[in-house]
């Protein structure tokens, strides 16, 4: 069924506004900071993260730090205030004055083709580049996990992570330097939910370890792409396709 419904899936039909998704918002702009900004925001009413994301000016990505914070003090989502909306575009601004998101995460990735060492050098970067904190903040940006082996999911990582290394009719694939074999499923609560009532997850736990034990299942299925199967679990999940009790 998960094979059917990958393959059907791949269609631009599957962003719309009936169907919306935060990848319909950062498809139309192909740049990888953009695109940082709509993961991070995706969680919540589908609905409502779409919305959202079509207030913002992308553009004051190249805009003076100033300008940023005066244009943006209206803009608020669920936890985030103004100013961490804010601290967002401006954080992401200066990185992208020195390197590219892509090279951050390169960097801490490419000594053990491990994502998760590429993501948490990226986080450590972003934090130091404009040090900014608050509950809103910190729950949009992440921080560094103490113990990465109990660590959360840090779903909408994973999520942008398969928008820029996979290249099809949904995903953007505008890096090169990741492989997408290397790629961890994003997890959030209803695909997890979606992945236990299919019987291909037997871990109880919502966290890292559910993540690792859900993409080596479908490694077996296909080794170079295991994240294929990723959008097809979660609308599967969203359209109630399977009754879920």
């Amino acid at each position: 069924m998960l094979e059917t419904e990958a393959a059907r899936r791949n269609d631009l039909s599957e962003l719309s506004y009936e169907k919306p998704d935060p990848l319909f918002v950062a498809s139309r702009w192909k740049d990888e900071s953009v695109a940082l900004i709509c993961a991070l925001f995706a969680y919540g009413n589908a609905g409502q993260i779409v919305k959202f994301l079509e207030s913002l000016d992308f553009a004051l990505l190249d805009a003076s730090e100033e300008e940023i914070s005066v244009s943006l003090q209206k803009h608020y989502y669920r936890f985030q205030k103004p100013e961490d909306v804010a601290a967002l575009f401006i954080a992401l601004k200066r990185l992208k004055e020195v390197e590219s998101v892509e090279d951050l995460f390169y960097e801490g990735y490419r000594k053990e083709g491990n994502i998760l060492d590429g993501l948490w050098h990226f986080i450590g970067t972003l934090r130091r580049v404009y040090p900014h904190t608050s509950y809103g903040y910190d729950f949009l940006t992440g921080k560094i996990p103490k113990n990465p082996a109990s660590a959360g999911t840090y779903k909408r990582y994973m999520m942008y992570l398969r928008w820029m290394v996979r290249d099809d009719a949904l995903d953007m694939g505008l890096w090169s330097k990741i492989k997408k074999r290397d790629l961890l499923m994003p997890l959030d609560t209803h695909t997890f939910t979606v992945a236990k009532k299919l019987k291909l997850l037997k871990r109880k736990s919502y966290d890292m370890k559910a993540v690792t034990e859900l993409t080596e299942v479908f490694r077996r299925w296909d080794r170079e792409d295991p994240v294929k199967y990723d959008f097809a679990l979660y609308r599967i999940g969203q359209e109630k396709i399977l009754s879920i009790h």
